[in-house]
């Protein structure tokens, strides 16, 4: 059977099985040490501590600044647009679901489209769509599009695109890919036509939000996307565990000892009954535990350790280390 993708808004053919590429474990050309290393790369997010020396600067976004990326931490339902290496905004997200998980490793997207059509593929998942046919284009303007006002094509038919509604935030409901409230989209859309001046007005946008009529963006130079799955997380001098909801088998006490060696933890207090207690809080992908390292470090994780919700959670854990600039 032919491989159509369903999030697209044009049908994509290729002659392998109707399966998604999965983007894991990746040599490039060096050594690339073994391959956990490979795999425990791919899984980590760029928020983590030995990568931002525990400091994440934030800042007010700046138009005509092209030095723009995003970030997406898949447990944490979160998505960050980022410029000059500061944070700019954090949004949240709904991801893929189980059976049709989100890809994982680095994503392009070149550019940005109002009012999009969609072309429903040969999939299982279309049959929850009623009235409609594979290959049939369904416009903007039919109820039966699921793409919403705005999309951001990744590639492999990967998308960020609207939510159908606000409890798609922090669940799994898409057919592998990102969506947003449609403020939220809209106003990350607007920050990337106006960091990279790509060719369309403020008048053609607010045009586009008003009607069906579908406007496109082109984007220069490709905007990275960097989508991490990372389950165990130390950013800014606090540890994050998240629940594997997809699993991959990551929360197990050898990548959180890793995480928290690589972060620079002393680990003099630290033995596997204690990581794999600390684990075992993690029951639900809409929860989360954390805990400072200063906890972890003093022998007092598991008694000083929260239990917090993933959505709106973790603001009130002092963050070691972090440095503000204009907040957002």
């Amino acid at each position: 059977m032919l491989a159509m993708f369903v999030c697209s808004s044009q049908t994509v053919v290729s002659a392998q099985p109707a399966a998604r590429p999965r983007i894991v474990a990746t040599n490039n050309g060096d050594d690339g040490g073994t391959l956990y290393q490979r795999l425990n790369r791919n899984f980590e997010s760029t928020r983590s501590d030995k990568f931002t020396g525990g400091r994440i600067e934030r800042a007010e976004f700046e138009a005509g600044q092209p030095d723009i990326r995003i970030s997406v931490d898949v447990p944490a339902f979160r998505l960050t647009l980022w410029q000059n290496d500061r944070e700019v905004k954090t949004y949240r997200i709904g991801v893929g679901m189980k059976d049709f998980p989100i890809i994982i490793g680095k994503r392009e997207a070149t550019e940005v489209i109002w009012n999009p059509t969609w072309i429903p593929p040969e999939s299982e998942w279309v049959a929850g769509h009623k009235g409609v046919r594979p290959g049939q284009v369904i416009k903007a303007s039919d109820p039966r599009n699921p793409l919403g006002k705005l999309k951001i094509p990744l590639g492999y038919s990967y998308l960020i695109h609207q939510a159908a509604a606000p409890t798609d935030l922090g669940n799994l409901v898409s057919h592998g890919c990102i969506r947003m409230l449609r403020g939220d989209l809209y106003d990350l859309a607007e920050k990337i036509v106006a960091a990279r001046s790509a060719p369309v007005t403020a008048t053609e946008i607010a045009r586009a939000k008003q009607t069906k009529r579908t406007l496109v963006a082109k984007l220069d130079e490709p905007l990275v996307v960097d989508i991490s799955y990372d389950t165990q997380v130390i950013e800014g001098g606090v540890l994050y565990l998240y629940h594997d909801f997809y699993d991959r088998q990551t929360n197990i006490p050898l990548r959180v000892r890793d995480e928290l060696k690589s972060s620079g933890v002393d680990m003099s207090r630290v033995d596997d009954q204690l990581i794999e207690a600390l684990l075992a809080r993690v029951k639900r992908r809409d929860q989360m535990f954390v805990v400072s390292v200063e906890s972890i470090e003093a022998g007092r994780a598991l008694e000083a350790g929260r239990i917090m919700p993933v959505l709106g959670g973790g603001k009130q854990t002092k963050r070691r280390g972090q440095k503000t600039r204009s907040g957002n």
